[in-house]
């Protein structure tokens, strides 16, 4: 008799057989017509296949055999083979979700916008409101301002409810703590840390108040969209960043638009110092953005809510004073606390809050792009508001001035390399029409050459 030897080689087994000395080689996989004892008795094993059949499959080498699972190998193969669309299903399926997956976040991105854009058009038309009946400036910068200490509970009640880790408040408020130092917070950081911002915050927003009681919504928040190129201007000079010519043009074209709207009025009255003050509350946004990028760097979410309730804390404790003192000294008066709009104050207020919180909160769902478009989007949507409620007719300087603010913003909104990738982009193009032109070219000599020869015509190659 022969001996057969398996040798599995991961897809398939070979076989070898060996001649013994006086004996025929015979083919293995062939059954043998010599019948044993034992296999007369077939027994089943434990797994319920037959032992008859483990042994002729273990002795053949059978394709893809498995101890203990030899019945029905083709309906297995079958099957295996059914799997195959299964699995280009499973594809499909990915590919469908991460389809979704992109749709939901632009949908997302564009609903952060309309929210931006809302919040800002509401706190601004809220205001003035308030100005009908409580006149106090500082007075709503400070009661906006202290809302700032609700920014970290309710992150850290979002941060509970979408996270399986969970933290205690203290833990979550020290490790987002390091946006001020390894050592994280002490009286000495709070006070080096939080005092120059929440001085530039409060100055920031008492200034935009004020423009307020001078411009209408729509000249006001078209001003303060200056303050992008501010920071431009400001980062190029003091942090060192790259020089973009596109950008310089943008902050003339806002320069440009400032100049044309105090022209509107003929540079006096209350036009002018509106416009005089707006472009301080840009300035002072402006410089308090440079600040923070130069001293703090980039913070996270968690960070970012820390640092606007530290903001909060500092100003309930340090500046309350100040409304007091204007109170004493006649220069904001109110009456008693109940006669106060507390309906108009705490709308200001919870609007303020909802788009400081749509503005951090939407860097990290969305681009950082869309936030700045939601502001932008504030101008044509105070100017709505302006026309169909408050009847406001707007001259054409004032309109020209503000569609040069708003073009000279969009012009900032460029990224860095722009330039790079839009000549990378205009020479793919060229290189495309190129490619397509040298095709048709070929196809045109290899229709006139078949013609020649049908109507028998031969080139002869000069030598």
């Amino acid at each position: 008799m022969s001996s057969t030897e398996i040798q599995n080689s991961g897809e398939e087994s070979c076989f070898r057989l060996e001649h013994l000395p006086g004996k025929s080689p015979r083919l293995a996989g062939k059954a043998s017509p010599q019948v044993n004892n034992r296999w007369d008795a077939p027994e089943v094993t434990a797994n319920g296949v037959l032992d008859i059949e483990d042994r002729i499959l273990r002795i053949t080498g059978y394709y893809g055999y498995n101890p203990g699972y030899s019945s029905h190998r083709r309906e297995e193969g079958s099957e295996s083979h059914a799997e195959t669309p299964v699995s280009e299903t499973s594809g499909n399926g990915t590919a469908y979700q991460t389809c979704a997956n992109t749709v939901l976040k632009v949908l997302g991105g564009l609903l952060v916008v309309l929210c931006v854009s809302s919040s800002w058009v509401g706190t601004t038309q809220v205001v003035q409101l308030t100005f009908k009946s409580f006149s106090c400036p500082f007075f709503i910068t400070w009661f906006s301002t202290n809302w700032n200490i609700l920014f970290f509970p309710l992150y850290y009640s979002g941060h509970v409810a979408t996270t399986r880790e969970k933290r205690t408040p203290i833990q979550k408020f020290s490790e987002c703590s390091r946006l001020f130092g390894e050592d994280g917070m002490s009286l000495k950081v709070f006070l080096k840390r939080t005092a120059p911002f929440s001085i530039l915050w409060t100055l920031t927003n008492y200034l935009y108040l004020l423009a307020l009681r001078k411009l209408t919504a729509t000249d006001v928040s078209a001003l303060y969209c200056c303050h992008k190129a501010f920071v431009f201007l400001l980062s190029w000079i003091v942090l060192k960043d790259r020089f973009m010519g596109v950008r310089i043009v943008a902050a003339i074209m806002a320069i440009t638009g400032i100049v044309m709207m105090a022209y509107a009025d003929g540079f006096h009255g209350d036009s002018f110092m509106g416009v005089a003050l707006a472009v301080g509350s840009a300035s002072t946004s402006a410089l308090y953005k440079v600040l923070f990028k130069m001293f703090l760097g980039s913070a996270n979410l968690g960070e970012a809510a820390h640092f606007f309730s530290t903001m909060g804390f500092f100003n309930l404790i340090f500046i309350s004073c100040v409304p007091l003192i204007l109170y004493l000294t006649r220069v904001e008066h109110w009456g008693s606390l109940s006669s106060l709009p507390w309906g108009y104050l705490c709308g200001v207020a919870g609007l303020w809050l909802v788009f400081n919180i749509l503005v951090n909160v939407g860097v990290v769902l969305t681009y950082p792009i869309l936030i700045s478009i939601g502001t932008l989007l504030s101008v044509p949507g105070n100017a709505a508001i302006d026309v169909l409620k408050h009847e406001v007719i707007f001259s054409v300087v004032r309109l020209a001035a503000t569609c040069i603010i708003c073009l000279g913003f969009l012009l900032l909104l460029l990224p860095e390399e722009w330039d790079t990738v839009t000549l990378r982009f205009l020479t793919t193009l060229a290189d495309k029409k190129t490619e397509e032109h040298g095709e048709e070219l070929t196809e045109s000599s290899v229709h006139t050459r078949s013609r020649s020869r049908a109507n028998g015509a031969v080139s002869i190659p000069m030598a």
